[in-house]
């Protein structure tokens, strides 16, 4: 068993940065892969963002590129999403998973609401 928690959410203005975090604990080494997605209000859950646990090999939504990074600590088991230049569009759900590649993601945060206003 994996658990997942995602901290960092809350309200940013559009334009700001906002930095998310997602601790795993329990059987880490099952997972090779975490990444972020999340689901707006009203729409389907996307992907956002994955990295691998031991090689560092990023990949990206076209929707945040660019502006999205990914990035890891291993001695915290921590993976993190830093969001900057900010968009109205991109509030939603933020939520974390791991599993062995981004076709099986098997474990799940609860998520964290991300709001930008205008």
């Amino acid at each position: 068993q994996v658990q997942l928690v995602e901290t960092g959410g809350g309200l940013v203005q559009a334009g700001g940065s906002h930095r998310l975090s997602c601790a795993a604990s329990g059987r880490t080494l099952s997972t090779s892969v975490m990444g972020w997605f999340r689901q707006a209000p009203g729409k389907e859950r996307e992907f956002v963002a994955r990295i691998s646990w031991s090689v560092s090999s990023e990949f990206y939504a076209d929707s945040v590129k660019g502006r999205f990074t990914i990035s890891r600590d291993n001695a915290k088991n921590t993976v993190y999403l830093q969001m900057n230049s900010l968009k109205p569009e991109d509030t939603a759900v933020y939520y974390c998973a791991a599993g062995s590649s981004i076709y099986n993601m098997n474990y799940w945060g609860k998520g964290t609401l991300v709001t930008v206003s205008s």
